[in-house]
């Protein structure tokens, strides 16, 4: 039977004392249990752990400013889920957009320059990469030939069909694959004045494009280049 002090003593000194002599006992319980150190873990995240919290805190950082910055621009699908690229019917009037096509007469005279009167290569690189929007514009050819015979001003250019406004205040969409469109510019004659004045446009530059060479939008054909070469639609 187990003297009445041992009942006293933690069960780590009882045990100990069963295994080693006294001494050692005593020992191995004072260096090993009582003074034991004992290890604190620190409050910051671990090293691997650093990069993640860095994240987080320039996310944080972003939606606290969120606020007071701009707000983000819309992609251009959410644009055509808006409808923002479409024309009200009330607004799908011939006449509004006559003095747009003007504007696009004088455009196109002056980035052909004297190219108007010779047309030639330099004419068709430079109409590859022109804006066609206010252009005056006729199907000739389709692959439809319902379509054949629209004739109005371009309002809308975009990569795949062109948006044209009949003289009948229709609004017609026409795709640029198997299509040929005709358009025409009035040439002023330089040669004919009539009292110091340049007299009205006496002849037209007729050029037609195809279609399916001319899937690009506007914006893109910019800054695009061209080169003349042989074409296998006829």
């Amino acid at each position: 039977m187990e003297p009445k002090a041992k009942k006293d003593q933690p069960i780590a000194a009882v045990l100990l004392s069963r295994a080693h002599e006294p001494d050692e006992a005593t020992r191995i319980y004072t260096e090993k249990v009582q003074q034991r150190p004992l290890f604190l873990t620190p409050s910051s995240p671990p090293p691997s752990d650093a990069r993640a919290a860095r994240r987080r805190a320039r996310e944080k950082k972003k939606q606290q400013r969120k606020k007071a910055l701009k707000p983000k621009p819309l992609s251009a699908t959410q644009r055509r889920r808006l409808g923002l690229y479409d024309v009200p019917r009330e607004r799908q009037k011939y006449a509004l957009f006559e003095p747009l096509h003007r504007l696009w007469l004088g455009y196109v005279r002056e980035i052909l320059g004297n190219e108007v009167y010779s047309g030639g290569e330099g004419a068709a690189a430079k109409l590859a990469s022109a804006d066609f929007h206010g252009a005056g514009v006729e199907v000739v050819r389709s692959g439809c030939v319902s379509r054949v015979g629209i004739k109005g001003i371009v309002i809308k250019d975009s990569k795949f069909a062109f948006e044209i406004v009949t003289k009948d205040n229709k609004l017609k969409l026409v795709p640029k694959e198997g299509t040929v469109f005709r358009f025409e510019v009035p040439v002023p004659d330089s040669r004919a004045t009539e009292g110091g004045k340049q007299m009205e446009a006496t002849s037209k530059m007729v050029f037609e494009v195809h279609g399916e060479q001319f899937q690009f939008r506007s914006a893109d054909r910019a800054s695009r280049r061209f080169r003349s070469h042989f074409s296998k639609i006829l």
